[in-house]
């Protein structure tokens, strides 16, 4: 035998099992996956396609065999009836002839055995009678052999039915739960991942708001170096302290803190800012003791005061007042600065600077729709700038 060909035939049957077991999960999985309608409807099309196979394949027209007319066999000559392994009969015009099979080292090949005399009437009348004997044990034994095809057939088909739908009743809820557990753990390993770029770039962002905190103060303190040194000395001391204070906070890479918590980090910071500008700032902050604990995004507040300070009230000669509040409505927290200083103009803005668009990105990476910054004038004069988030406890 050729080695390859027994490699082949090996390799093969080695790989048989784990196909027929991938071919198998693969139809229990595509069965699993109709409705019961469906795979009725597919029974019912596989049944009809069975029985239209087993009419086209297994079903021919009974042609009944008579011992006379033209059916019959032709007369004359010798015709071959029965041959056994023991003896040979044959009927020819002038009898039959019955020959052994096995004759002995006496016997001569044209020698017969028995010959019995018939007329030629008698002897056509036996031949047409035991040929048509013939062709009909043949055609019962061929329509024989179709009925068995047939019901063999039609039988693979009911068991092929009945199979399918005994995986679909005892492997559907299987396959229905571990489809719903892949699509499960996919859709977390999505969420995780976002979830993980969201705060990635909430920390990048943040980053950026907390330089821009210091280096304003900072500005502060070298300004008053120059003109008032003792203030100078009295602010750097209160920066010291405020550091020491938020410096924790700040480091805090959590995406959502408390409100009091930033309410009190933000005074912190306008107190710097008074001892500065002194009479020319007018603080009112009114967060109830109750809405302290509610979850806010830390340093938002103190980008919303810098921005009023920095484009409002700063650059007007006489200063200003800012007025901080926070309420709750129809299941939202509202959080606003509002300054009565320059402003953006009469209308609406869309917000200006890196801290008004830090806030937009990182509310939209929080919440998506769920939140928003409106940007607004004061009918006081200068700009009310206000944070709604959902309104929910902080942990």
């Amino acid at each position: 035998m050729n080695p390859n060909f027994t490699a082949t035939c090996k390799q093969f049957l080695t790989t048989l099992p784990d196909k027929l077991a991938r071919a198998f999960d693969t139809t229990a999985t595509w069965v699993t996956q109709l409705s019961w309608w469906k795979f009725f409807l597919f029974a019912m099309l596989v049944l009809a396609a069975g029985a239209i196979t087993q009419e086209t394949l297994f079903t021919s027209n009974k042609v009944n065999v008579s011992g006379h007319g033209p059916s019959a066999k032709p007369v004359g000559g010798h015709s071959k009836l029965v041959n056994n392994g023991e003896s040979r009969i044959t009927i020819d015009s002038t009898g039959i002839h019955i020959h052994d099979s096995k004759p002995d080292s006496t016997t001569t090949p044209d020698s017969e055995d028995v010959h019995i005399k018939l007329p030629p009437e008698v002897s056509q009348q036996v031949q047409e009678v035991i040929a048509d004997a013939v062709d009909d044990a043949a055609t019962r034994k061929a329509e024989t052999w179709r009925e068995t095809s047939s019901d063999w057939f039609m039988n693979f088909v009911l068991l092929l039915v009945l199979g399918l739908f005994g995986t679909k009743a005892l492997m559907g809820g299987k396959k229905r739960a571990e489809a719903q557990a892949a699509i499960a753990n996919a859709a977390a390993e999505r969420e995780a991942m976002q979830r993980q770029v969201s705060e990635a770039r909430m920390q990048m962002m943040q980053a950026q708001v907390e330089p821009h905190f210091l280096f304003n103060t900072l500005a502060s303190v070298e300004h008053l170096i120059e003109t008032d040194p003792p203030r100078a000395a009295r602010m750097q001391h209160s920066l010291i302290q405020y550091l020491r204070a938020v410096l924790p906070q700040i480091r805090d890479s959590a995406p959502v803190t408390n409100l009091g918590r930033e309410a009190d980090m933000v005074s912190a910071y306008l107190e710097l800012l008074k001892m500065r500008m002194e009479e020319r700032l007018i603080v009112d902050c009114r967060i109830a003791e109750g809405l302290r604990s509610a979850a806010f995004p830390p340093m938002m507040l103190q980008s919303l005061v810098e921005n009023a300070i920095k484009h409002g009230l700063e650059g007007k000669p006489e200063g200003g007042s800012l007025r901080i509040s926070a309420e709750v409505a129809h299941n939202r927290l509202r959080v606003s600065v509002a300054d009565t200083g320059l402003g953006f103009g009469a209308v609406a803005s869309d917000g200006t600077g890196l801290g008004l668009h830090n806030i937009r990105e990182r509310l939209a990476l929080m919440h998506g729709n769920n939140a928003q910054l409106i940007i607004m004038p004061n009918p006081s004069g200068g700009v009310i700038a206000t944070i709604e988030v959902p309104y929910t406890l902080a942990r």
